[in-house]
């Protein structure tokens, strides 16, 4: 029996990676302008650490989708085609 194929990454999931990646965007830029006092660039930077560990697990996401569709009966040995056109 054929495997049913992964499931659609709701809108929200997308939103949420979107959300979180542009909040740690911001973050960086208001550390980066030395303007905030330690404890404040402390808890920016857990802050930025919690963001960028749920963006990670998004991309990580969504490469697994992306490995089930190019091959579903084996995704761990599942290659890119080569988008290379002569």
């Amino acid at each position: 029996m054929p495997k049913s194929p992964a499931p659609v990454a709701p809108a929200s999931s997308i939103a949420e990676f979107e959300h979180s990646l542009d909040e740690l965007e911001q973050l960086v830029t208001r550390m980066e302008g030395g303007e905030l006092s330690l404890d404040e660039s402390l808890k920016s930077f857990e802050r930025g650490i919690g963001l960028y560990r749920h963006c990670q697990t998004a991309l990580e996401q969504a490469e697994l989708r992306v490995r089930l569709l190019l091959d579903p009966e084996a995704p761990e040995t599942a290659e890119p085609f080569d988008s290379h056109i002569d």
